[in-house]
């Protein structure tokens, strides 16, 4: 059961999981219980020669605080770096040294710039943010239907950034790339239209802010269920991307393939032990 179309945009926690059943919402606490668990016999390794790439979809209004929060204790388990260059870290095939984190976000929305981007420059942060560049300049007020469907419960509507806004982060040091232009399921395109996909959100994104865009994030991230690994990495490589990410957890070593980056999905409202635990596996 799912709740009537929102006539405002979406911004906080609350709203977002309104929809959810009693039963989900029994699950996600259960699951965070037995994190807070497991996390307390586990530990970050120390010895470097890491990256991991910790990725994020939204931080509402009401998670400002913990986002924070979140940033102040993942700069106690490494140095945030930049995706150009935790990329050419790995494509040097040189010793990493040191522990590093990579901070990205999926799909473009507005709370990126209103909440996200101030706290991260707070914390002298860097990220990369992957855009769904058919969804870019959308209006709440024009583009309803097409924003109501972009979820597909379709009783969320989001708002999305405009072009402005992302010049703006871009000048502030933000890295913007690729996160196709339709948020498809690669898998389910032949390679003409997957190309079209790649090559049409990295040009738009290329006009509109008048710099380079040199990386691609493939929406979803599973292997053989959204994307094709024998096809969609090399795909990208020719349309000119440095690098492919993907929804696999798990930490980037030396000589780790930037056509092939792991990354581990956090929520912005989540305690530290949860992102312990995951940074520990």
């Amino acid at each position: 059961m799912t709740n009537a179309p929102s006539r405002q945009p979406v911004t906080t926690v609350r709203d977002f999981s309104a929809g959810e059943t009693t039963l989900a919402k029994a699950r996600h606490l259960a699951r965070a219980v037995s994190l807070m668990a497991l996390s307390a016999a586990r530990s970050v390794d120390t010895a470097g020669g890491w990256i991991r790439f910790a990725y994020y979809h939204h931080v509402f209004d009401d998670e400002r605080r913990d986002f924070a929060r979140q940033l102040t204790y993942m700069a106690g388990l490494g140095d945030f770096i930049s995706l150009d260059d935790a990329v050419a870290m790995l494509a040097s095939g040189e010793p990493i040294d040191g522990r590093y984190v990579c901070l990205s976000f999926d799909d473009g929305f507005k709370n990126w710039f209103t909440n996200a981007m101030p706290i991260l420059v707070d914390h002298k942060a860097t990220a990369a943010f992957f855009l769904v560049t058919g969804f870019i300049g959308t209006s709440v007020d024009g583009d309803r239907e097409k924003l109501l469907g972009f979820y597909e419960s379709g009783d969320l509507l989001m708002e999305f950034l405009t072009w402005d806004d992302c010049r703006k982060m871009a000048d502030a040091g933000m890295t913007i790339g690729s996160h196709t232009i339709n948020h498809v399921h690669l898998a389910d395109l032949d390679e003409d239209a997957a190309r079209a996909e790649m090559k049409g959100s990295k040009d738009a994104i290329e006009a509109e802010l008048g710099r380079a865009c040199d990386h691609f994030c493939c929406p979803f991230g599973r292997e053989n269920i959204d994307y094709l690994p024998g096809r969609d990495p090399e795909l990208a490589g020719r349309v000119g991307y440095k690098s492919f990410l993907t929804g696999h957890r798990g930490a980037m070593h030396q000589s780790g393939n930037p056509m092939n980056i792991r990354r581990d999905h956090l929520l912005a409202g989540w305690g530290n032990y949860q992102i312990k635990y995951f940074f520990a596996s």
